[in-house]
């Protein structure tokens, strides 16, 4: 028999991966595999292009279709440039916190969501328990998609997923969807004194800016959807983070690159707002190639998720606030993999400990009582799938 471990050890097994996105996440799924196939639980991986990260599923109970769904992801934020108390690799206790990296965000969740699954397979359930554990959440959520397509292809049919980013256990119904394109603008170089016979990639940039500004202003002069009215801001905003270019004061820039991103309400698609910024730099780069050949404007794509909208009568809604015995109304603006389970047909709610406020913060803690909440709610969970 394995030694148990309690969530509590878990977690503390967990946080001492360092699994930034930007590097490999083998070490955490091999500890996680072998953690379940010691309490006979076969897990399944779906690696990326080069095999340097996995997801992991694994399935609870007997081979019938209607299980819950557990979903979290093993990726972090980097540490660098943080002003750290403690080491955050190191899970750490001091005054009813949980410190270290990823506590709240999302591997307080993780270890939870492992500890259920263990003892649903002790207990024995009657409806199963399926455990998904993506990578590159952090990034844009492009891991879990290919696992999400194999888990409805290779597993008997979940019914309700929980994805437990931190919500301090209310249960979340909506979010916005999310995209990100990265643009780069290319002129022509000239002496600014002659700046007309040139083309400038940075003043060029500035309209597509304004573009996005301009957006945001008429999204907030409009009436809202009934749907778009419960998100705070009740529209899709479009957003400018970084942009650098150009060589000095005196010469028209020759490039200037920016990121755009955009959060959009349920019933908009980043899809579409990507395709109108698309159509604005094309009759833009049409009036550059009107000064110089040379000048074109580069759009590519970096990341997209859809966006969860709330169900009418949703088993995964339904399920959370039997649990939890929250009835209130609660969606947020940023985005989790929930849209993308939804998009794929499954009834899908938010519902995690730790408060969003503490992710990807310095000092990143988990508090000791949202934690034990979320193991009385996975306690909960399992009895209602043995009974």
């Amino acid at each position: 028999m394995p030694s148990p471990l309690t969530p509590r050890q878990i977690l503390e097994r967990l946080v001492a991966f360092p699994t930034v996105s930007r590097d490999s996440n083998l070490a955490l799924v091999d500890w996680v595999e072998e953690f379940l196939d010691e309490r006979g639980i076969a897990a399944h991986r779906v690696w990326n292009a080069d095999r340097t990260k996995a997801a992991l599923y694994a399935h609870v109970g007997p081979e019938v279709e209607g299980a819950v769904v557990l979903s979290g992801h093993s990726d972090v934020v980097p540490v660098e440039g943080q002003d750290w108390t403690s080491d955050p690799w190191t899970l750490t206790e001091r005054d009813g916190r949980l410190y270290g990296r990823g506590t709240c965000d999302m591997k307080g969740f993780d270890a939870l969501a492992l500890a259920a699954l263990a003892l649903a397979q002790e207990r024995g359930v009657k409806r199963p328990l399926q455990l998904a554990l993506s990578f590159d959440e952090e990034v844009g959520c492009l891991g879990a998609p290919a696992m999400i397509e194999e888990m409805a292809r290779c597993l008997p049919r979940g019914r309700a997923v929980i994805v437990g980013e931190p919500s301090r256990m209310r249960v979340v119904t909506g979010h916005k969807g999310g995209g990100g394109l990265l643009c780069h603008v290319q002129g022509h170089e000239v002496h600014s004194s002659i700046m007309h016979r040139g083309v400038n990639a940075i003043m060029s940039a500035a309209r597509l800016i304004d573009w996005a500004n301009r957006r945001n202003a008429e999204g907030a002069a409009v009436q809202p959807s009934e749907v778009a009215a419960l998100f705070d801001p009740p529209w899709t905003t479009v957003h400018v983070g970084t942009i650098r270019g150009g060589t000095a004061g005196n010469i028209t820039a020759r490039d200037c690159r920016f990121d755009v991103g955009f959060r959009a309400v349920p019933g908009e698609t980043v899809e579409e707002w990507a395709a109108a910024f698309e159509a604005e730099a094309r009759a833009l780069e049409a009036e550059m190639k009107g000064i110089h050949p040379d000048a074109a404007i580069t759009i590519g794509w970096l990341f997209g998720y859809p966006s969860l909208r709330p169900e009418e009568a949703g088993e995964a809604e339904a399920l959370a606030r039997r649990l939890t015995g929250d009835n209130g109304s609660m969606v947020v603006s940023y985005g989790t993999e929930a849209g993308q389970f939804q998009a794929a047909g499954y009834s899908a709610v938010v519902c995690g400990p730790g408060d969003i406020a503490q992710a990807h913060q310095p000092d990143e803690y988990l508090e000791v009582a949202q934690f034990e909440a979320g193991w009385s709610f996975m306690r909960r969970l399992v009895e209602e799938c043995a009974g």
